[in-house]
């Protein structure tokens, strides 16, 4: 059965300061736990109230009730399963390909989300700057669904990483040319804006070509589009036109 000192750790493990001390971080439900099993992460601990996950050795796997898995679940209904995992050594970045980066992405569904699109499009690589949402949050390992394990994401100081690269850096404005007729190549920098603000003018000024996603509706109203949503359109263009 799971300890006092086992809940009071991953209690701990929702806020970011302990997540790094402690280089651990959780997921919740089947599904997201399967898929990080089957991964390169290495697991600290499974505590589940069914009697599953069978492939996972009894020294590293725990009966929990449910009243203590709600203690220390982040959902308003818990699953059935929580588990514990190392958080991996940031790998460096390759400078090919499509690369997409995130200016102060704050809301931790929509980088999950984003993570989850970066997965399914093939896009290897998530740059975020660090103002960014941190990847770890218990909301952002449930948004992506196990993505988290198959996309490279590093925290850099984005216009420093900017500056450096000699790929071509397209970013997403309300004023840009249409994303549907633009010559959109296989390799560059693509920079999604804070959910708020958009683009910060410092990471604006690098930004080699503006592109936007046009709107179609007669009465113009909608100011913008979830970051997310953005994400999904541009990269589907990105892809399509590649």
């Amino acid at each position: 059965m799971v300890s006092k000192n086992q809940i009071k750790l991953i209690s701990s493990l929702h806020q970011k300061k302990y997540r790094f001390a402690n280089q651990l971080f959780f997921a919740e439900g089947v599904k997201v736990i399967q898929e990080l099993l089957d991964s390169d992460l290495e697991l600290e601990h499974l505590f589940t109230t069914q009697n599953d996950f069978e492939t996972v050795s009894l020294h590293k796997r725990s009966e929990i009730s449910e009243s203590d898995l709600k203690k220390i679940s982040a959902l308003t209904t818990p699953n059935s399963c929580l588990a514990v995992f190392k958080i991996p050594v940031e790998k460096s970045l390759t400078q090919s390909g499509l690369i997409v980066a995130l200016d102060d992405v704050r809301d931790p569904g929509n980088l999950g989300t984003i993570l989850r699109l970066c997965d399914w499009f093939g896009i290897e690589q998530l740059v975020c700057s660090v103002g960014t949402v941190d990847l770890y949050n218990p909301k952002v390992v449930q948004a992506t669904m196990g993505s988290i394990a198959r996309v490279n994401v590093v925290y850099t100081d984005l216009g420093k990483f900017i500056s450096e690269s000699k790929l071509p850096v397209y970013g997403t404005f309300m004023d840009g040319e249409s994303v549907y007729n633009s010559k959109l190549p296989s390799e560059g920098i693509i920079v999604m804006g804070n959910e708020a603000n958009g683009i910060s003018g410092s990471i604006e000024s690098k930004v080699s070509k503006r592109i936007t996603i046009p709107r179609f509706g007669d009465l113009q109203k909608t100011e913008s589009l979830n970051v997310a949503t953005a994400t999904a359109v541009i990269l589907s263009e990105f892809k399509r036109n590649s």
